[in-house]
């Protein structure tokens, strides 16, 4: 009998697990991981930002923590001596109906605490020789690393702890009784007093494993990245974002330094049709056939049919995925567009229809469940453990 379960070996889980054993030093902790080994999802395929909260809504969960998150993300790097690189941001309108979105973003960073500059055309081309546009916000608190590097940084603490962490473990069924909760997996059954969850593509499946109707269903976006070629890796210096259009779910193609030096291009945002699909030829028919009779995932579809049909036809036609980002690197040619590999974001979607904006969280007497997690969680991670923490307390009863 364990104390404490932890389903999920991506950094969320991690983080959890990490800050658990620290906070309950004499409990017996287990974290169960499907794949062979850490960070094998979203933790390990994401553009390694360190994200400053540009664009959450004030007072919301992901602009507290991201906030939090920055700061302690660092902390934890320079105590790991994992390395990263505050570089700063650039939002970059390139036309008038983007400058007076510019100026809505704005708002947003000052009500969210955040440090920022407001650049002319002139200023801009200054930072960003390579870069065009009509103006733009400097965040300088933006940085980047190696979130794989992290969460292999918090499972050996977690270890160094006396934590327990065993792979390859899939989890076909949860029994919460009265003083346990069993869990089947494919090596066989176990039991703990209480269970954390944070199965990030599979969110919604675990809750369903509980008995509960999670009340969303999980919907991937895969996005795809491509690479420029080392001649451009010194192409820009900040990381550069376009101005988002509040019309679409997600925030365009942008150009990202990478820890390692290299710089990526993207990502776009199609619906994947398998969960775990990072390949275009990628298909799960059970997978589809569940995306397509749920009739939130449906009316998400419905109501952005238009950018939905552009997204997938930049997937499909690489001239058209450079036209995004040409809007404000016009140098590049089709030539620099090498190979990435692809992500996987897990998404959930509301019965009617609503992409769920905030981070998500369906507890019930002996589980605390992470229900949704996108961006920035990898940069929240330490927070949302904080926060779980919160929640287990208020669960185990004083001994």
């Amino acid at each position: 009998m364990y104390d404490f379960i932890i389903l999920g070996g991506g950094i969320l889980g991690l983080s959890t697990a990490m800050q658990l054993i620290e906070r309950y030093p004499d409990k017996k902790m287990l974290l169960l991981e499907k794949e062979s080994g850490p960070a094998r999802h979203q933790s390990g395929h994401n553009s390694g930002v360190i994200h400053a909260g540009v664009y959450y809504a004030p007072g919301s969960l992901k602009s507290r923590f991201c906030l939090e998150g920055n700061r302690a993300t660092r902390e934890f790097c320079d105590r790991h001596a994992i390395p990263y690189e505050i570089c700063g941001k650039l939002l970059v309108a390139t036309s008038q109906q983007e400058m007076q979105r510019m100026q809505a973003l704005w708002e947003r960073t000052g009500a969210n605490g955040l440090e920022r500059e407001w650049l002319s055309k002139d200023q801009l081309k200054e930072r960003e020789p390579h870069i065009s546009g009509i103006g733009a916000i400097f965040v300088p608190s933006s940085g980047i690393v190696s979130y794989a590097r992290v969460a292999e940084a918090m499972a050996g603490e977690f270890q160094c702890r006396g934590g327990q962490i065993r792979y390859e473990h899939h989890v076909t069924g949860i029994d919460e009784r009265t003083g346990e909760v069993i869990l089947s997996t494919s090596q066989g059954e176990l039991a703990s007093r209480y269970l954390v969850t944070c199965s990030g593509l599979m969110a919604d499946r675990i809750v369903r494993l509980l008995g509960r109707d999670p009340g969303f269903t999980i919907c991937p976006f895969r996005g795809e990245y491509y690479r420029l070629p080392d001649r451009h890796s010194e192409i820009v210096k900040h990381l550069i974002y376009p101005i988002p259009d509040p019309s679409m779910p997600f925030l365009g193609v942008h150009l990202t330094r990478m820890i390692d030096g290299s710089v990526t291009v993207g990502p776009n945002a199609v619906l994947a049709f398998k969960r775990e699909g990072y390949r275009k030829g990628d298909i799960s028919l059970i997978d589809m056939a569940r995306m397509f009779s749920d009739p939130g995932i449906l009316k998400v579809l419905a109501r952005n049919l238009r950018p939905g049909l552009h997204e997938m036809k930049s997937s499909l036609w690489r001239r058209g995925y450079l036209e995004e980002v040409r809007k404000y690197c016009p140098s590049l040619t089709l030539d620099d567009l090498e190979p990435w590999p692809a992500g996987v974001r897990a998404q959930a979607v509301s019965r009617d229809g609503r992409l769920v904006d905030d981070f998500l969280f369906v507890n019930t007497r002996r589980t605390v469940n992470v229900c949704n997690a996108p961006s920035p969680a990898a940069t929240s991670a330490l927070p949302i453990g904080r926060h779980i923490l919160k929640k287990v307390g208020e669960m185990v009863q004083p001994s």
